[in-house]
């Protein structure tokens, strides 16, 4: 048995750091959107218990750990103890560090894969734990589409929003961009008090170059001054609005088309 698809990354438009739970995570709002790029991800069966990855496209930094796709097998097998091997075919186009979610939408599309593959049947409750248990971005993946998500990004209403009628760019500086530093570099006034967003996302998008703003771009820009100049130019260009995606390194600017 084999299964196919895309996993398509994700544009932040906005994104607003709110508070700080007494754990160390961060309260965020903003719209999740898709990006105009995606892995591609086939599951195969195999004989045996284990999840067989073949990586083709980008490299990944290697940390020690299993891939993100090998690690929500391994949180479906612990929830079905009775889940077959798979062989996992993932060619990467979505680089890592870019804000662009492209391994939390790997891990997404891997849950729903092995529930169609196998027929698990699992509860929107059960994929939902699964997905929150793999990172905070991945809940989105599940659904797609653009999404308005508070929390730590996991608490997500879908929204009307639809942006077919622009062009959009992504730019891929080549830089790795870390969360863990890009989350320790903010300030207090980097802060936004809620529901900023949810007024400013309904706005034209004319508009939204004075209303949304990205919290990271401040420490980020700072790191690596090259992006906020890559962000200028976008509007250089006509632009209509340009934004870091997450904590970046992507930017992509929003065009008429």
């Amino acid at each position: 048995m084999l299964w196919s698809r895309q996993c398509p990354g994700k544009l932040n438009l906005g994104l607003f750091i709110t508070g700080k739970r007494d754990d160390g995570y961060h309260l965020l709002e903003t719209v999740f959107y898709p990006a105009p790029i995606a892995d591609t991800l086939t599951l195969e069966e195999v004989p045996g218990a284990a999840a067989e990855l073949t990586l083709t496209g980008l490299a990944l930094p290697a940390d020690g750990r299993p891939n993100l796709c090998q690690r929500a097998w391994q949180a479906v097998r612990d929830l079905r103890p009775t889940l077959p091997g798979v062989h996992i075919r993932l060619e990467k186009r979505i680089p890592p560090g870019t804000g662009l979610g492209g391994g939390s939408s790997d891990a997404a599309q891997t849950l729903l894969g092995l529930d169609a593959l196998f027929d698990l049947h699992l509860t929107p409750a059960e994929l939902h734990s699964l997905a929150v248990g793999l990172g905070a971005d991945v809940p989105y993946f599940l659904e797609g589409g653009a999404c308005f998500a508070t929390g730590i990004g996991e608490w997500l209403l879908p929204i009307d929003l639809d942006l077919t009628g622009y062009r959009i760019e992504l730019v891929l500086p080549g830089v790795h961009s870390d969360t863990r530093t890009a989350y320790a570099d903010l300030l207090p006034s980097d802060f936004t008090p809620a529901p900023g967003l949810h007024q400013a996302i309904w706005q034209p998008v004319t508009a939204w170059r004075g209303l949304l703003t990205n919290a990271f771009e401040r420490g980020v820009f700072a790191r690596y001054p090259a992006l906020a100049a890559a962000k200028e130019a976008l509007y250089a260009r006509g632009a209509l609005y340009a934004s870091l995606s997450g904590s970046g390194s992507a930017l992509y600017g929003i065009f008429e088309a």
